[in-house]
Parts: C-alpha cells; structure tokens; sequence
C-alpha cells in the first residue's frame, strides 16, 4: 500500500508519486505534508537527504497553474542545489505541466531573462534571484509560496540581508516555508518577523546510528594524503565523499587521489558551474567513485549510495560534522565516517565529542603506509593561472 494516499495530495500527484515509485513517506514528509497542502506557514527541521524537497514540492505543485505568472520562487544556498529541485519539482509537475526555472551565478543571465517571461515557478540562489529584481527582469507579484531551502547554510553563507529583500518583494504570498538542517536563532527571528501562525515540525536525523561506524585516525600532517590514498584503495569502498575545509585542500586532495589511480572528483566554490555540473554527473554516473567537496558545495546535494565519508579536515562546527556524516547509512544500509586527525584538527574534534558525547568514535591503528605520488598544487582556481587558464602543477615523488 502507498502510503502517501493518507496525505491529502491530489489524484493527479499522488498518480506521479507513485510513477516516480515513492511509497512511504519518510517522517519530514508525513509531518508536513499535510500542513502544507493546506496552506499553512511551517518550519521544517530535518537533515539533508531527509526528502524535504518532496515535501515543499507538493504544496507547489497543488497550488500553481500553467501561465498564471510566477507563483513559487524556492531560495537554495548552491547552485547544485537549485538544479536538483528544478528537476524534482518538474518531475513532480508533469501532469501539470508547470513551467520551472533555475537562475543562479556562475552562467549568462541572458537565457534567465527569457525564461523567466514564461515560466511559472523558479528556483534560485539569493545573489541571482536579487540581480534579476534589481534588473527588472523577474516579477514576484504574483507569488503565493515562498520557500527557504537550508535555510541554515543560506544564512551561514551572508545571504540573510538578500533573502530579506527578497521575501520583501514577494507581497501577495499567502505561504511561507523553511526548510533547514537545523534551526537557528536567526532563523527563528526571519519567522517570527515574516511567517504567520507557523506549524514547528521537527524530525529525527536521517541517519541510522545503529548503521553507522565512526573511527578516527590520530596521524601527521605530512601522512594525511598517503593514509587517505591507502584506506580509498584497500577498503570496500562503493562511492565515498571527502570532505576538506578549502578550495585549495580540495584541489589538492582531488589532483593526487587521481594521480595515485583513485578515481575522483572535486566540487568547491572556485570552480565554473559548467565544470561543477560536469563533475558532479561524473559522480553520479560512477564514472568516479570518490567525491572531494567543502561544506558550502556539498551542503543540500542529494547524493545516493554514499558507503563511506572521509573527514580529510573537522570542520571548526560541530553541526557541520553531523551534516557530512548524515549523508551515508541511510535507508538501512551501512555506512563508515573516517576521521583523519592531525594537531591542527585536536580542536575542532574536540568540540565534536563535547557537542555529541554519545557519540561513539573509535580510534585506528595507522597502518604501516605505502609509497605515494604527489602533485602540488601552486595555486588556486580563479588565482594565478597559466596561459590556458588552468592552475598550475608541479610533479615529484614522496615517501612516507
């Protein structure tokens, strides 16, 4: 039996529900789902991949109409983000045939201009939706749903006074959502400020604790790489994410995982949308089995199958290690956290074992290392570049 016929959705939703073969509602979506069908202004608290975008989705798609002008705008903190709703809320919009846009930075605006004369519900980021209000270019006029989409990372990210501009803008909405991994003070005073009478929804983390393995490894800073290289290449690893704390660590980490034969990928903020898109459909082709990415890329990105998340960096949050390790030992199945600690880590894991005592993470053996090849990475992307506008790489051999 579906169970998303108890949610009060409509017989055509519910129809492309179970054609996308959506049976049981995960708890964010039980929770809300029937608030927001109806119209009421909620506060959802849930991890990423938990499926709130299902859940805000299905208001949209209920209460939007082909050619009535834009009445859904979804703010995303990424532009992969952006992209991943677009195409959850077409799918879920097909026997409706609501037309959505994407806008964000980082490609020509020019496409944007046009597409939004005749389009019905957009998604974007706060920097590019803000552009095309300053333009002219976009009217808001006639939105009756906003949505805040990790509202959290949006605002961890600057975006608070355009987002305020933003909803500002959108006068005639009579619904506002957020959506967030967790709830902060800021969040709480942007509801009270703009949201009327909001329904508090809060669900367990998406993650199976009973599923999930966590070790740590207490190493040099100069053996990070080589032990990173060997765990990738001798364990059973599926598809795996490595999270740094910079653009250049993950340039690093990324060029030298595929110089040592470990086939990567790497996602940040210095990179082109162009190249970002392509690399992360080499990731979810399996064309690459290890993502490496920063906080700000990977934040919000549905990603499927993940087996393993390396923390080559703590992140200075301790929120932030709880929202990369959530991305694996998902919907029963098994998943590891590796952990790899050098001095400049001490602290920032620290602050994880105050803020989440019950969490059990074991330490490791370091295992005796083998020799590996590195490539140094002399600059950044968006730096120095040489005449064909790539960042420069100079070769030798390390032992360890």
């Amino acid at each position: 039996m579906n169970l998303f016929k108890n949610l009060g959705l409509s017989r055509d939703l519910f129809a492309i529900i179970e054609q996308l073969k959506f049976t049981k509602p995960t708890e964010i979506q039980e929770k809300t789902i029937p608030h927001i069908i109806k119209g009421t202004d909620v506060i959802g608290e849930s991890a990423t991949g938990s499926g709130k975008t299902l859940a805000f989705g299905c208001g949209i798609v209920e209460n939007s109409f082909p050619g009535k002008g834009i009445q859904a705008i979804v703010l995303t903190p990424t532009r992969e983000l952006a992209e991943q709703v677009k195409n959850s809320l077409k799918q879920l919009s097909y026997s409706k045939k609501l037309r959505v846009t994407a806008i964000y930075g980082g490609v020509s605006i020019n496409p944007q201009i046009s597409d939004l004369r005749k389009t019905d519900v957009v998604v974007g980021t706060p920097g590019r939706m803000l552009d095309h209000l300053q333009r002219g270019t976009i009217n808001l006029s006639k939105v009756k749903i906003l949505v805040l989409d990790e509202a959290d990372r949006m605002l961890d990210m600057g975006f608070i006074d355009d987002v305020e501009k933003i909803i500002k803008q959108c006068r005639s909405r009579q619904q506002t959502l957020f959506f967030s991994a967790t709830i902060s003070h800021e969040i709480r005073r942007l509801s009270n400020k703009y949201m009327n009478n909001a329904v508090k929804i809060s669900a367990v983390q998406h993650v199976d604790p009973s599923k999930l393995k966590q070790v740590y490894y207490d190493i040099s800073r100069n053996k990070k790489l080589s032990l990173l290289v060997q765990l990738l290449k001798h364990e059973s690893v599926e598809q795996a994410m490595v999270f740094c704390n910079t653009r250049k660590t993950t340039d690093f980490v990324a060029k030298n995982l595929k110089v040592n034969g470990v086939k990567a990928v790497a996602i940040h903020g210095g990179l082109t949308q162009n190249k970002r898109m392509r690399m992360m459909k080499t990731f979810d082709d399996k064309a690459a089995a290890v993502l490496v990415c920063t906080d700000v890329a990977a934040r919000g990105l549905h990603i499927e199958d993940v087996s393993h998340i390396y923390n080559y960096g703590i992140p200075m949050d301790a929120k932030d290690y709880v929202h990369r390790i959530g991305r694996t030992a998902r919907a029963g199945e098994e998943g590891e956290a590796i952990n790899l600690l050098s001095d400049i880590d001490y602290d920032n894991f620290s602050k994880v074992l105050n803020a989440y005592s019950k969490f059990k993470i074991d330490k490791m053996e370091t295992p005796a290392l083998e020799r590996i090849q590195t490539v140094q990475v002399t600059s950044e992307f968006k730096s120095k570049r040489n005449n064909r506008g790539k960042p420069f790489y100079k070769r030798r051999i390390r032992r360890h």
